[in-house]
């Protein structure tokens, strides 16, 4: 395959999706001829910084090549740590490719927006001399487990709460509930502050309250979250970005807390069941939702927000209709893949159906080895050999917890095994360095709720 003037060998392809050309393929390509320095670092929250030593050609028949390489490469950094301003140094071009891509009205204007409103500065791109040095602030969270611990786990269709009392759980409840279409914060409050209320029915106190939730959390300030898609702006901002402080506060008083994104949360659960360390968690469900537990045990606090990190460089990926970017992660491990290989395999989905039951058709037809259904999932089972590599590339991780509605039933068995064999057949120097794990039984007693529930340490 050949995109951008590079040629890119790739061995095993999609069935369903034979124009798939994994990034990491082509960067590695892009870089075995690329030999002109550039180092680029990304700004966080509290003087954090994200670095990277690269190289491009710097010449006018390779523009498009480089100019494509520093795009996907900045956009990988930004959504998998966050940051709201890029340094460059070595290549001024590079920084004015960036400048150009990532600005209002830019071809990036989604990403230069959101982390502007995410980090509350600004967002810009810098030609320097000498980019700042590295500078991470993994915090050593979770697995606290004296005490009676309230654990919430907000999820975008159901809201879960655990009672925990010395590490035993001895209550637990799961409510539907619809943030996702409720525009009043005062809904979501008061779903919040019952759950809270039930659970702590069932002990003689509260000594610590662990949240558990989809989104953007800084210093536990809600920044971004789709579990207020519906909420204006300036309600967001007054009555959203600390409504967890407030229901723990208004009805437990100064007991210590901490709000999680639950993708990490599900990497600390992960971790607890494992009994080990550098845990990448991946749940593949509504969106990739991913989380990551370092070598030490500890969170990162970085976005971890691989729906956006770009893993296709096909032209013609298939276009996310929130960022309004293509080949990222969100259409190739979630329910929207599943949907959009189904008539590739020759599956009409009735287009009245939510997602969600589409997902159940195909998993349906699954159930009954229909080998159109086989095709989908050997497809992103072949999606995610590739991308796992190139996660790989950018944790180093040790294990990968895959998890989601869309790994469950058979369809998640041939994902699973297509997933191996891709990954010994492209990518043997991984062998023995990564290990792909499923939920087990004690995964499912730590569950999230209760991995929530030990976030928070109590102050002796």
């Amino acid at each position: 395959m050949k995109f951008a003037g590079i040629e890119v060998p790739v061995k095993n392809t999609p069935p369903l999706d034979p124009g798939f050309l994994p990034i990491l393929k082509f960067n590695r390509a892009f870089l075995s001829t690329a030999k002109k320095p550039v180092d680029i670092a990304v700004e966080r929250s509290g003087g954090q910084m994200a670095v990277c030593h690269t190289f491009v050609h710097g010449t006018p028949e390779m523009e498009k090549a480089d100019r494509y390489y520093v795009n996907r490469l900045v956009k990988t950094i930004l959504w998998m740590k966050g940051g709201f301003k890029v340094y460059v140094a070595g290549e001024e071009c590079v920084a004015r490719y960036l400048q150009e891509d990532f600005c209002s009205g830019g071809i990036q204007d989604f990403d230069f927006d959101y982390m502007a409103n995410v980090f509350e500065h600004p967002f810009q791109v810098v030609f320097c001399d000498k980019v700042p040095e590295a500078k991470d602030d993994p915090k050593a969270i979770g697995r606290h487990m004296d005490g009676c611990r309230i654990g919430f786990d907000a999820g975008g269709s159901d809201r879960k709460v655990s009672a925990v009392v010395d590490g035993e759980t001895v209550y637990s409840e799961e409510v539907v509930w619809f943030p996702k279409v409720n525009s009043d914060p005062q809904y979501h409050y008061d779903g919040i502050v019952a759950a809270m209320k039930s659970a702590a029915e069932h002990m003689p106190r509260v000594d610590a309250v662990g949240i558990s939730s989809a989104g953007v959390y800084i210093d536990n300030r809600t920044m971004n979250a789709s579990l207020f898609l519906q909420v204006p702006k300036d309600l967001f901002d007054a009555k959203v970005k600390d409504i967890y402080i407030r229901a723990v506060t208004d009805t437990f008083g100064d007991v210590p807390y901490a709000v999680v994104n639950d993708g990490d949360v599900s990497a600390l659960a992960g971790a607890m069941s494992l009994e080990d360390n550098n845990v990448l968690g991946i749940a593949m469900g509504t969106s990739e939702a991913v989380g990551y537990v370092d070598s030490e045990g500890r969170i990162t606090g970085w976005l971890n927000e691989l729906a956006f990190v770009p893993v296709d460089v096909n032209p013609e990926a298939m276009r996310d209709e929130w960022s309004g970017d293509i080949g990222c992660g969100v259409k190739y491990f979630s329910q929207d893949s599943v949907i959009k290989l189904a008539p590739a395999a020759g599956i009409d989905l009735d287009p009245a159906l939510s997602p969600a039951e589409k997902l159940k058709v195909v998993q349906g037809l699954m159930a009954e080895d229909d080998p159109r259904a086989a095709k989908i999932y050997a497809s992103i089972g072949t999606y995610l050999g590739h991308s796992l590599a190139y996660y790989y590339d950018l944790y180093g991780f040790k294990y990968v917890l895959l998890l989601g509605r869309v790994m469950s039933g058979k369809g998640g068995d041939i994902l699973f095994e297509t997933t191996k064999k891709v990954l010994a057949d492209e990518y043997p120097e991984l062998e023995g360095k990564l290990q792909l794990t499923l939920p087990d039984e004690k995964f499912r007693r730590v569950g999230q709720s209760m991995a929530a529930a030990s976030l928070p340490e109590i102050k002796k």
